[in-house]
């Protein structure tokens, strides 16, 4: 493989029209355990690690409804104002 060239990332789509949602949800049972919110989905998104995120309300399991990849993407289009078709 060439080093200079540029691989294409080109991710499944699934959508998950609940992402907003789910992503709420999990934030609000983290910060209510005494979590820093943020920080442990940073964790979560870039480790795969399920356990970055708590049980608490069912938020462990409701993250996982999402594909990281998809969240990454959904991040960066909001920062940069993409707006979703």
């Amino acid at each position: 493989m060439d080093k200079d060239k540029t691989m294409f990332f080109n991710a499944p789509k699934e959508e998950n029209t609940r992402t907003k949602e789910i992503l709420k949800e999990v934030y609000e049972a983290l910060k209510e355990k005494g979590y820093n919110p943020i920080n442990q989905i940073v964790g979560y998104i870039l480790s795969g690690d399920p356990t970055y995120i708590t049980s608490h309300h069912n938020a462990r399991n409701l993250i996982r409804q999402i594909e990281r990849d998809e969240l990454l993407e959904k991040m960066v289009k909001e920062y940069i104002g993409i707006e979703e078709k």
